[in-house]
């Protein structure tokens, strides 16, 4: 009996007991795959409907409304979403985001109108902002300590999937089967996700604990013991009843205070990279830059590298840890903007860049793979993590709505920028904020990784004594 009971202790069941939790991230994370296809969706189909022979004719104006308005319904959905997860839970709200998904890309295929198409890019950003705060709450919430970082870089990854795949199909298909393919991702996520548990915290929150052991008995597996767990859950629950904080409530909190600064901080940062203008206007930068290789290519090449270093991210990311990798990130982002920067103030004062073909998408190529590393993933993480259950729906609410608004922000004046400022100077503003959040981050981001919340907390608070969370 001695024996059997070290057999059953191998670790093939530590192995198994984590598969769930693979599966019910990748399956949630299907939805971020259409989040990233919507994304990506201007970058091979705005300069098709410039041309003068399309079906329907767009102004520069036009195009930059088209970009930019997701980033306005992702404010719109990130605003109420936090405690529509509240509400009704993590798993129904992922799965009621596929109507404005399905909608959009409704009315992308039927409509030959600009405003009918406005209309479409604002209720996809709906979806894409309620998703971007619900989808890294679930994963989260449904992750042990050990997955926690591997599985929160999935976010970041299946966006690029999302935004690779965009790339491709919008090389090799029309408008109409574009928007087809892009809509049924949105089905098999509904397919796959509708058998995936619900969070647990949330069911121990909810009073539920007989649904959450079941949950745990999926996610960790049969042969785990939940009860150790449940009992931490439900403490934080205890703790958190009724406890509905606002953000002036959050101001208060010094600990709060440093939370927020850490995770909007890095929101704000990774958005003012520029890194949402290079994926919108991909093509149109290779068009501009004169490089050797084709625009098209180029902008594929350059998506492939960003989704095989978020590849990269989910394997290292619980190891290396996330300040470091932040460091690297907006270090080396920052060098390459400027060398991006470099190549177009040698092109626009009329010197010979024949020699500096590949420096266009060098720099990009690398940009990709410094914020694929760690700006892309770790500020989904750090929202996540920073926060307890009781402000992580407010919290999360305006880190992602703050997101957004510097999406939109950047997306809608990076035209501009280029043409009053000139291309040089634009990517040279992008490369000094880059610069500032390498200082942001050595001084301002705690280091999460292995930790449980409580430890989280005491960095926050500046001591490593086993205290509890003030309400």
């Amino acid at each position: 009996m001695e024996a059997t009971g070290m057999i059953d202790e191998t670790p093939v069941p530590q192995k198994s007991r984590k598969l769930w939790q693979y599966l019910a991230s990748i399956s949630a994370c299907l939805l971020v795959v259409g989040v990233g296809t919507a994304l990506a969706w201007t970058s091979p189909v705005l300069p098709k409907l410039y041309l003068p022979d399309s079906f329907m004719v767009l102004t520069k104006e036009e195009g930059s409304w088209v970009g930019s308005l997701l980033a306005l319904g992702a404010i719109a959905g990130a605003f109420p979403s936090g405690n529509l997860a509240d509400k009704h839970g993590r798993k129904k709200t992922l799965l009621m985001l596929s109507a404005p998904f399905l909608a959009s890309w409704g009315i992308i295929i039927l409509t030959s109108e600009v405003w009918l198409l406005y209309a479409a890019r604002f209720l996809v950003g709906i979806g894409v902002g309620a998703g971007c705060v619900v989808g890294p709450t679930y994963i989260s919430e449904i992750s042990e300590v050990s997955t926690r970082g591997t599985l929160g870089a999935l976010f970041q990854l299946f966006l690029t999937v999302g935004i690779f795949a965009a790339f491709i199909l919008g090389s090799v298909l029309n408008y109409t089967a574009f928007a087809v393919v892009c809509a049924a991702i949105i089905g098999l996520f509904l397919g796959t996700f509708y058998w995936m548990p619900e969070s647990p915290v949330w069911l121990v929150g909810q009073k539920q604990k007989q649904d959450a052991t079941a949950a745990l008995k999926v996610l960790r597996g049969e042969a785990y013991d939940p009860k150790e767990e449940l009992n931490e859950m439900q403490k934080e629950a205890e703790q958190s009843a009724g406890k509905k904080p606002s953000i002036f409530d959050m101001l208060r909190s010094p600990v709060s205070r440093k939370a927020m600064l850490a995770s909007f901080g890095m929101m704000f940062f990774q958005q003012a990279s520029g890194v949402n203008a290079v994926i919108f206007y991909t093509v149109m930068i290779f068009e501009a830059s004169g490089s050797s290789m084709a625009p098209e290519v180029a902008s594929i090449v350059v998506a492939f590298v960003q989704l095989v270093m978020s590849g990269v991210a989910a394997l290292i990311v619980d190891r290396a840890g996330r300040k470091p990798l932040l460091m690297i990130s907006t270090g080396v982002m920052s060098a390459s903007l400027v060398a991006l920067g470099y190549y177009f103030q040698k092109k626009d004062s009329g010197s010979d860049v024949s020699t500096l073909g590949w420096l266009p998408l060098t720099s990009l190529i690398v940009f990709m793979i410094a914020f694929s590393i760690g700006l892309g993933p770790v500020p989904w993480m750090l929202m996540g993590e920073l926060f307890p259950s009781e402000t992580k729906a407010v919290a999360s609410s305006i880190a992602v709505m703050l997101n957004w608004f510097m999406v939109f922000l950047v997306t809608k004046t990076f035209p501009a920028m280029n043409d009053e400022l000139g291309t040089d100077m634009t990517f040279w503003i992008f490369a000094a904020i880059m610069a500032g959040a390498t200082a942001f981050t050595h001084f301002l981001i705690p280091e999460t990784k292995g930790k449980t919340y409580q430890q989280i907390y005491n960095v926050l608070r500046g001591t490593t004594r086993p205290v509890k969370p003030v309400p």
